[in-house]
């Protein structure tokens, strides 16, 4: 094998650890570590693994509630659905590898969380993917965006999971740190959730799935830190996916766990083996003894650090009931999957690696399962108040809102991402109700009546200006969202992507947006039960220069529950004569708005007001007016405001239906228009039944009023009796069509 490098402080930080770190683990080991010992600790003391930034902060978020079977801590989330069953969930990141090599980045990204939900037992039957790139008519960007994209796709076709929604928007400070989310969803037996503990002293541990290889060796140390200008050259750290033998694994592992002789099991992810070998005694208070040589390898002369640190795709470790070995070894070998013993639990407090025999490392498990937490000074960035204290009023109004609004509706962020979600399988598995395209979700529960529904949202303009209040309404707006499909929300998992929290700026963004994100979730009582934190998502473009992070983005997933399936809503108007309701208040801004970017080129002003409260009882309306049958569609108010949600509600379905509207006069016109707010929805009730939503809402004492009727070949909006609209819906149909589409066509 050769000799180890000789373990130095420069090699410690080579490997990303500080100088304070490295002291750390020399007072707890009482020696000088290995070169493997060193390489184990470099992962999982690293950002990725250890949230060593966070962890104080994500303390504040609710995680407990009456559904929640699984909270954080684990593969991913529970929650209790009715009928015996669960759903099980969690949203990931594969930020650093998707711009490294944006194929395979997205694709093991999505291999990565599929393992994370059939660990838990669960089948997976859905993805969903937040996207976030730079300026689409830059030729790099598109690269990376057809790289993207197509990795979902390949992987989670030929895996046969649809990929059922999720979003895809673009700012500057993307480009060199594109965002890749990817959230899975799975169902399960309520009383058959596995969890990834090693219980049981004596019992046997096995290595299951896919050989061992050279890739990915580093990646959760290169996940934890800033791009600069040689970026590119880590491709070595990027992991390779094979679909075919992840479905494989599936299959394996489900057929293995229904024997009973399964104890507990973990994906080999973020540092590999080494991850598991410890952070599943970790939590169950004992020990491991593991031997290298025994694990499956496709390449020659691995050393005992690369075997540890190797974060090879489709594998898993998994720990047996002692004396049920060969019921095990039968069923992968069914499966044609390698299932070996590599060693056992033991009473602890270590994990000892061998290799050949030979012991290469002696650690204690706590030591390594217990990174430093850091509390570090945070502090507003400087400049904030000036942006927020910019006045978008002071900008010329459109000269013709009409060209405007079209305009808006083919700006890449809000146009239509068909050309994204046809590369997707979206009804393999037959539970898809409701396929991309609406506010949310919807998939069935074979064997019952019910559904659940699943969205993502975030907006990082809106975080950038007020980090506390845009990560609250992004997490309102994605409750929003299933409630407009008539889903009842019951949990949210997260995905909190930040720059370096190393620097003060970006730490106090982070702890405002997980309180925002707190408050939110209380209010509304959906409890976080699962997520991923990817910090330094920023680049150096030259030596000495000053770093580029991204805009301040948590992804925010929720999913609700529908009891019945066949009462469920999508955005799209359904007929002509029906009455158009807007529910909410009317305070929006046009401060962080789509508008003010795509129009005037500026993220700036402030944020329209968040009612919590009147947010909880609008959404508790909405759900009502579905569950009654008497709200025929339902649009979540969002980016570009109500004219660009009527637009969608006209043109977004199957057979396009105009409408006419009249909305609040006295007030700018691209305020009106364009101007974002939290808390508002537009619904459509059928001309007969208007009384009934009329008495529904005002048992719900939320602000609401009519505002117009559907029918026609045209939008016409007006304000008073000024008609400041009036556009064919071919213009906007084609508008919000193409306007993604032209760039990478």
């Amino acid at each position: 094998m050769g000799a180890e490098p000789k373990v130095t402080l420069d090699l410690a930080r080579g490997l990303g650890l500080t100088a304070d770190e490295y002291d750390r683990i020399i007072h707890r080991l009482g020696r000088e570590p290995s070169y493997t010992e060193l390489g184990l600790f470099s992962a999982l003391w690293s950002e990725h693994c250890a949230y060593k930034h966070s962890k104080v902060f994500l303390a504040r978020l609710p995680q407990r509630g009456p559904h929640v079977l699984q909270g954080p801590g684990e593969n991913a989330g529970a929650l209790d659905i009715g009928d015996g069953w669960a759903v099980v969930f969690k949203i990931e990141s594969h930020n650093h590898p998707s711009f490294i090599e944006p194929f395979q980045g997205a694709a093991t990204g999505v291999g990565g969380i599929l393992r994370d939900i059939f660990t838990m037992g669960a089948r997976p039957i859905a993805i969903l993917d937040s996207l976030r790139f730079g300026d689409p008519a830059d030729a790099k960007t598109r690269r990376l965006i057809q790289g993207v994209v197509s990795g979902i796709s390949w992987y989670g076709n030929c895996f046969g999971c649809p990929t059922v929604g999720g979003e895809i928007a673009f700012a500057p400070e993307y480009a060199g740190n594109p965002l890749v989310n990817v959230m899975c969803v799975g169902l399960v037996r309520a009383d058959r959730i596995f969890r990834a503990r090693a219980e049981g002293v004596g019992n046997p541990v096995f290595y299951v799935g896919n050989k061992t290889g050279r890739d990915g060796i580093h990646g959760a140390t290169m996940a934890s830190a800033t791009f600069d200008e040689h970026a590119e050259e880590r491709r070595p750290t990027v992991q390779v996916g094979d679909p075919f033998t992840e479905k494989l694994l599936l299959e394996a592992c489900l057929e293995a766990m229904a024997t009973g002789a399964v104890v507990g099991i973990q994906d080999m992810g973020a540092a590999g083996l080494a991850c598991c070998t410890s952070e599943m005694p970790g939590r169950s208070g004992t020990g491991m003894a593991v031997e290298l040589s025994a694990v499956p390898q496709r390449e020659e002369g691995m050393t005992p650090y690369e075997l540890l640190l190797s974060e090879s795709q489709e594998r898993m470790l998994l720990v047996g009931a002692r004396g049920r070995e060969e019921e095990l070894r039968r069923v992968f070998a069914k499966w044609e999957l390698d299932a070996v013993r590599i060693g056992e639990v033991t009473a602890g407090p270590d994990l000892v690696v061998r290799h050949r025999g030979e012991e290469v490392a002696r650690v204690p498990v706590e030591a390594l399962a217990e990174a430093p937490r850091y509390e570090k000074p945070y502090a507003p960035p400087a400049g904030l108040a000036a942006l927020q204290a910019f006045d978008p009023m002071t900008l010329p109004e459109p000269p013709d809102c009409a060209e405007a609004l079209v305009a808006l509706l083919g700006s890449p962020a809000i146009a239509s991402k068909e050309w994204a979600y046809r590369q997707y399988d979206q009804q393999v598995g037959i539970n898809t109700l409701v396929l991309p395209g609406s506010d949310a979700s919807v998939l069935r529960v074979k064997g019952t009546r019910r559904a659940i529904a699943v969205a993502v949202d975030g907006n990082g303009r809106h975080v950038f200006l007020d980090p506390r209040r845009g990560a609250a309404m992004a997490v309102c707006e994605a409750a929003r969202n299933v409630s407009c499909a008539g889903g009842r929300p019951l949990g949210v998992t997260d995905c909190l992507n930040f720059g370096s929290p190393e620097r003060p700026e970006i730490l106090w963004q982070l702890a405002e947006a997980v309180e925002g994100i707190a408050e939110a979730c209380r209010a509304l009582e959906v409890p976080v039960v699962g997520g991923n934190v990817s910090l330094y998502n920023e680049t150096v473009p030259a030596v000495g220069a000053t770093p580029q992070a991204i805009l301040p983005t948590p992804i925010v997933g929720v999913v609700g529950l529908l009891e019945d399936a066949g009462l469920l809503a999508t955005q799209w108007f359904k007929a002509a004569g029906e009455r158009i309701a807007l529910l909410g208040p009317e305070a929006v801004s046009l401060g962080g708005s789509e508008y003010l970017w795509a129009r005037h080129g500026r993220v700036a002003g402030r944020l329209a007001p968040l009612d919590l409260e009147i947010e909880r009882r609008v959404q508790g309306a909405v759900r009502a007016a579905i569950d009654a049958g008497l709200a025929t569609a339902a649009h979540d108010c969002a980016e570009g405001g109500v004219a660009v949600t009527l637009a969608e509600a006209c043109v977004t379905g199957r057979t396009p239906i105009g409408c006419e509207a009249t909305l609040s006069a006295g007030g700018r016109r691209d305020q009106t228009l364009f101007g974002e707010g939290p808390s508002r929805v537009v619904v459509s009730v059928g001309s007969a039944r208007q009384r009934e939503f009329e008495a529904l809402m005002a048992e719900s004492a939320i602000p609401w009023r009519w505002i117009g009727t559907t029918g026609g070949d045209r939008l016409r909006l007006r304000m008073g009796t000024e008609t400041v609209v009036d556009v064919g819906l071919d213009r906007l149909e084609h508008a919000w069509r193409n306007g993604f589409e032209r760039h990478m066509a």
